[in-house]
């Protein structure tokens, strides 16, 4: 088929360059020119395992190509993806300027019958109004030709995303016709030739089902920490409660890790957005809120740990800090619980000596430059680095590289021996046997 994809950025570069992958023609549009620029060139604008060499041999086979805008593709596309962002608004809601700026694009190109894919996360009833402004465009041109809006949530992981593509538990599709029925699965049919795991269903109901989703991953991990912090208070290993629930079928193992906190561009976006639908529509979102509330929390109890050691003024006190990013994985560090700590412990004057395998250049750009030109904050080149005349190592990342760290080397280049262990990462045991005071969460 000839695809396009709206959107190239994480989202919508990972969706593109699968669908090239499997011998569509793919044309990925974005404003960004920069962003066009270095693509062609092979330079992402995102680090995703895999996706690199992908991006380049697709490119080379002639299947994957980028502009900056629709009139710019060779090829009349059967489906066109929106995959653009729908940052938060103010208030919480999912921003949707950017989902209808694309559909009225999409009303002033299209000449023939195509199938346009809501994959952005967008808010129920969004679809309609994507189908409105379409219809609305072509009207002004006096054109008559059908067309569907289908809406298809991503359901990828940061890290796992192309595995995630070609490999994916369910496929979710809201459809309109039988013909743009028949379309979606010639088109996943390659990925997922079980076809019992291709759910169709309403337009609003897969809407909503990516919402849902997200929403219940992360209840799952703001009950856990709430349970960890309870542990921390009475004495109990949150642990062995884990393991102990996660053997029980009905609940199972993924998601029930403790850690300091879940951040990324999914999760926090989604509770917020899923809030404001149900106020919307006169529910009060209780839990919601209480897991929202329970994840602002969870962010700070890595630095109130060190607070209760060193105090609350943190002058001369050196603090390193491995993984930066929300998860590892990725270089994403938005809501990443590294910058809560990295702001509790420089707004107490600590010294903070940081590394990430990955996510540098994006801490570079994202965070204040004054933290770096006061030389309060310092990235190191290498993880030991970090912990060079340190009073305590911080893991706020799971990166596999920090998972069985030397002991025996950071006892000569550590000033004391202390270790908070953000994702309960470590062996408390081995840790305490090495002559390190070991914090964990919930342990």
């Amino acid at each position: 088929m000839n695809i396009t994809v709206i959107g190239a950025g994480y989202v919508g570069l990972v969706t593109g360059t699968c669908f090239a992958e499997l011998g569509n023609h793919v044309t990925c549009i974005d404003v960004n020119q920069k962003k066009i620029m270095n693509l062609k060139k092979g330079i992402l604008p995102i680090y995703e395992p895999g996706l690199e060499p992908m991006v380049i041999s697709n490119m080379a086979e002639g299947r994957l190509h980028f502009a900056t805008s629709l009139q710019e593709q060779d090829n009349d596309p059967h489906v066109m993806f929106i995959a653009v962002g729908t940052p938060s608004d103010a208030d919480g809601s999912a921003d949707m300027q950017f989902v209808l700026n694309a559909a009225k694009d999409i009303g002033a190109y299209i000449k023939n019958y195509c199938v346009i894919v809501d994959k952005s996360t967008v808010p129920v009833g969004v679809a309609e109004q994507v189908e409105k402004i379409i219809q609305s465009e072509l009207d002004k041109r006096g054109l008559i030709t059908r067309f569907d809006v289908v809406s298809n949530p991503e359901f990828l992981r940061e890290g796992a995303a192309i595995d995630d593509f070609m490999r994916p538990d369910r496929i979710i599709i809201g459809n309109a016709s039988k013909q743009s029925k028949a379309i979606m699965l010639e088109l996943y049919t390659p990925i997922m030739r079980t076809t019992e795991k291709i759910y169709f269903m309403n337009v609003k109901d897969a809407e909503m089902t990516k919402y849902v989703a997200n929403a219940m991953l992360a209840t799952k991990i703001s009950f856990m920490n709430e349970m960890a912090v309870l542990c921390d208070r009475m004495g109990v290993d949150i642990e062995n409660v884990r393991l102990g629930i996660g053997s029980d079928a009905r609940i199972g193992n993924a998601f029930i890790y403790p850690g300091c906190g879940y951040g990324g561009s999914c999760f926090p976006k989604d509770v917020k957005a899923l809030m404001r639908m149900a106020e919307h529509n006169g529910i009060d979102p209780v839990m919601l809120r209480a897991v929202e509330s329970r994840n602002f929390s969870q962010k700070r109890v890595l630095p109130n740990k060190i607070t209760q050691i060193f105090g609350e003024d943190l002058s001369g006190i050196t603090i390193g800090v491995w993984g930066l990013s929300f998860k590892p994985g990725t270089d994403d560090m938005r809501e990443a619980s590294s910058i809560v700590l990295l702001e509790e412990l420089l707004k107490r004057n600590a010294r903070v000596q940081a590394y990430d395998p990955v996510a540098m250049p994006v801490a570079k750009e994202m965070l204040p430059n004054e933290w770096f030109s006061e030389g309060r904050l310092h990235l190191a080149e290498h993880q030991y680095e970090a912990l060079h005349q340190a009073d305590a190592l911080v893991l706020v990342t799971e990166w596999k590289p920090f998972c069985y760290p030397d002991l025996t080397a950071m006892k000569k280049i550590m000033r004391r021996r202390i270790i908070l262990d953000g994702r309960n990462q470590y062996d408390p045991k081995q840790v305490r046997d090495a002559e390190f005071e070991y914090y964990g969460i919930g342990r």
